[in-house]
Parts: C-alpha cells; sequence; structure tokens
C-alpha cells in the first residue's frame, strides 16, 4: 500500500494565502460599512467594462484599420442581454445614495457645500486628467510606429466612449442640494415626476405631431432621465425608499418595460444600435427609467441579503478590490481591450472575436474566450494608472502642468473625432 503524500511545508497554498488576504480585509473594514452598498456599487461598475466588451465589437479592414462595430447590429438576441449590462440604474440609485451621506458627513465636520462638491469633482476629474494625458501622448507615437489614422480614432471613440458618464454623474453630484430639497417636499413624488417629465418628451418627439418637433427636444431628457435613479438613491438613504415602495418600483417599473417594448414598439436595445433610427440611451427614452425602476426596486429588496453574503472575507474582497479600483476600470477598460486588439490585428490579422465582423455565434464565443485576457491588461495597465486616481502630491508641478495641458488637446482631438 502506497504511503500518502506529505506536502512540503515550504510550499504555500495558494487557497490559504488567499483567505488570509480575506480575513486581513475583512478585519480592515470598519464595523459601519454598509457592504450591500459597495457590493451593488461593483456590480453596476464591473457591467460597464462587460458590457462594452461584449456589445462592442471591432473589424479590420483590408487596410490594416480597426474601426467600430456592434453585434447589436446582427445578432439579435444581444438586445435583451443589454438590459442586464446596462446597469446604470443602480450605479446612480447607489451614487444618489453615497453623495447624501457625503455631504451629510461634510456638514457635521463644518465643511460647506461648496468645498464638498469640490472635493467629489477633484476625485472623479483625477482619473480622467489621466487617462486623457496618456492618450494624448499615446497618440503621435501610435502614429509614429506605423498605426493606421483610422484605428487611432477608433481607439479615441472608445476611450472617450465611457467618459460621459463622469460628466453626467458630476452634473448630479452638483443636484444634490436641490434633490433633498425635493425629496423632502414631494418625497417619492420627486422621482416619479422624473420619469413623468421623460414620458411628455417621448409623448412630443415619438407622436403623431414628432415631425413638427425640433430636433433639441430629446436632449431635453438628458437631466430627468438619469435623474430617476439618482433621485431613488436620495430617497433612499433618507429613509424615503422601504420595501413597499421597491416593490412598486420592481412591478410597476416591469410593466412599463413590457408595455414600451410590445405595445408601443420601442427599440430593444438600451444602447445604440448602428444605423438605427432610434435609440434609448443618447438621450435616454422613457425606457431608461422603466429599466431602473426595476434595477433599483431590486437592489433595495435585496439589500439586507447581500449585506449579509457581504459578511463572509471571501465574497468581500473582490468587492472591496473593485472599489478600491473603480475610477481605474470605469478608465481604463477600453484602453485594455485596445492594448489586445491593435497588435493583434497587426500580428494575427482577422481574431475571431477580437478583429472580426460581430455577427455570428462564432464571434461571441471568441468573445467570451478573450474577456479573461482583456481583464488581465486591464490589471496590468491599473498597477500603473491607479496612481491617478489618489491625491497628486508626489507629481512635480512642471508635470501636472504638463498633464493638464496634454488632457486638453485630448479634449479637442476627441471632439473632432467623436
Amino acid at each position: 500500500m502506497k504511503e500518502p503524500l506529505v506536502k512540503n511545508p515550504l510550499v504555500k497554498n495558494p487557497l490559504d494565502a488567499l483567505r488570509r488576504t480575506a480575513s486581513a480585509v475583512d478585519a480592515q473594514t470598519p464595523a459601519t460599512r454598509d457592504r450591500a452598498l459597495d457590493g451593488l456599487r461593483a456590480l453596476a461598475l464591473l457591467a460597464v467594462p462587460f458590457g462594452h466588451w461584449m456589445l462592442g465589437g471591432l473589424t479590420l479592414t483590408p487596410d490594416g484599420a480597426l474601426h467600430n462595430a456592434s453585434p447589436l447590429s446582427s445578432l439579435g438576441f444581444f438586445a435583451p442581454a443589454s438590459w442586464l449590462l446596462q446597469m446604470l440604474g443602480v450605479f446612480f440609485l447607489v451614487g444618489g445614495h453615497s453623495s447624501v451621506r457625503s455631504l451629510e458627513r461634510a456638514r457635521a465636520r463644518g465643511t460647506g457645500t461648496a468645498a464638498w462638491l469640490r472635493g467629489r469633482a477633484v476625485r472623479l476629474l483625477r482619473p480622467v486628467l489621466g487617462v486623457a494625458a496618456v492618450w494624448a501622448l499615446l497618440i503621435p507615437l501610435l502614429h509614429r510606429t506605423g498605426v493606421p489614422g483610422a484605428t487611432v480614432r477608433t481607439g479615441a471613440v472608445l476611450v472617450v466612449q465611457p467618459l460621459w458618464y463622469i460628466a453626467v454623474y458630476l452634473g448630479l453630484t452638483a443636484l444634490t442640494p436641490c434633490c433633498l430639497a425635493l425629496a423632502r417636499r414631494l418625497g417619492g413624488w420627486s422621482a416619479a415626476a422624473m420619469a413623468g417629465l421623460v414620458a411628455v418628451v417621448d409623448l412630443l418627439r415619438y407622436g403623431p405631431w414628432g415631425s413638427a418637433m425640433p430636433s433639441w427636444l430629446a436632449l431635453v431628457n438628458l437631466l430627468p432621465g438619469w435623474m430617476f435613479g439618482y433621485q431613488l438613491g436620495v430617497l433612499w438613504a433618507r429613509g424615503r425608499l422601504g420595501r413597499p415602495a421597491a416593490r412598486v418600483l420592481l412591478l410597476g417599473g416591469g410593466a412599463l418595460f413590457a408595455a414600451l417594448l410590445l405595445v408601443f414598439h420601442y427599440p430593444a436595445s438600451m444602447v445604440g444600435v448602428p444605423g438605427a433610427a432610434r435609440t434609448n440611451s443618447h438621450p435616454p427614452s422613457l425606457l431608461v427609467p422603466a429599466l431602473a425602476a426595476v434595477q433599483c426596486g431590486a437592489a433595495v429588496l435585496l439589500r439586507e441579503r447581500i449585506g449579509r453574503l457581504l459578511r463572509r472575507p471571501l465574497l468581500w474582497l473582490p468587492v472591496a478590490l473593485v472599489n478600491l479600483s473603480a475610477m481605474t476600470i470605469f478608465c481604463w477598460h477600453q484602453s485594455a481591450m485596445l492594448a489586445v486588439a491593435v497588435p493583434g490585428g497587426a500580428v494575427f490579422g482577422a481574431v475571431p472575436g477580437l478583429t472580426t465582423a460581430p455577427d455570428s455565434v462564432a464571434w461571441v464565443a471568441g468573445r467570451l474566450a478573450l474577456l479573461p485576457v482583456f481583464a488581465g491588461v486591464l490589471v496590468v495597465i491599473g498597477r500603473f494608472a491607479r496612481r491617478f486616481d489618489g491625491p497628486w502630491t508626489s507629481f512635480p508641478r512642471a508635470w501636472k502642468a504638463v498633464a493638464g495641458a496634454a488632457a486638453a488637446a485630448f479634449a479637442v482631438y476627441a471632439l473632432g473625432v467623436v
């Protein structure tokens, strides 16, 4: 009979190391930390790169240039996937809740609203300036190394694509005192009014008289369409959004969502489809607050269960890591995909799921196989890029000036190509 194998005590067990790390992070987490909110934020945040990586493709033309392409143009089953991957309702719900709590803590310390907003804005804009500055330096470098101009323009579009959420989020953050006032005076009707305004604008632009409406009318929906979820977060933080209201949101939002799709024939995709006459997200249509109502209702109902689950160190560890790297993930995930696609297309040509047309199940399988590669590259980029998230006190003043000028140059370039 063979003797049992004895493990070498000098060889570390990776699982044991992971458990120790998870336990250490768990022990360092303040008892007052709302883990459920962090879990919801992490879920909504991870949906951004996963959504962009799965709902956006690249095609390689004969001249070696990469161009944007969407699987939504050919693969109809991707439209329902966008209902899960577009989690901006949860994103803004948690944002509104967090902003209220942050503002309350600032006021308790004697910090004014203007100083609080300035601090929030700086934390949001530092990573954006960082990625813009790096890309401003990359553009001439890519041209000199022979990367086609069309590929560089495609890259700029993809990098800018998620950054508009930061502008929207910053605008909503600035309106937090107004949102609080509305919550005090109107309660839940303050969020309902946002959805109602979107409904009125949709009625005007999609109704029988839509052809007579000015084109700019749709832009009116930009504020109330995204503010709906944020206002729900404000109500939640103020104790005005309980489980009964959450059930109304879940069921009522679901019924409205179904009616808009089946009766009023809204586009099924939550993101823009190239060549489509209508879009639900740019600017938002009534389908956006309808989906946000479903997502937010579910989030409120599941909050306690999520909080209990995240008391387990091994489940809490990835949530903590994602929250610590939130802006890095948000700002750099498209760069990670491009870091794979540009050299991959140049060396290997048409790679299924990477540089082939997103019009088949084979593309979906190839893209799913590439997701761990994109994620791994993002982790590598994040080791460098995370320094942009924190205070820039370690950077020389001249470097800050160069970074600011480079970011401005990239903004000008991006405005010309987006």
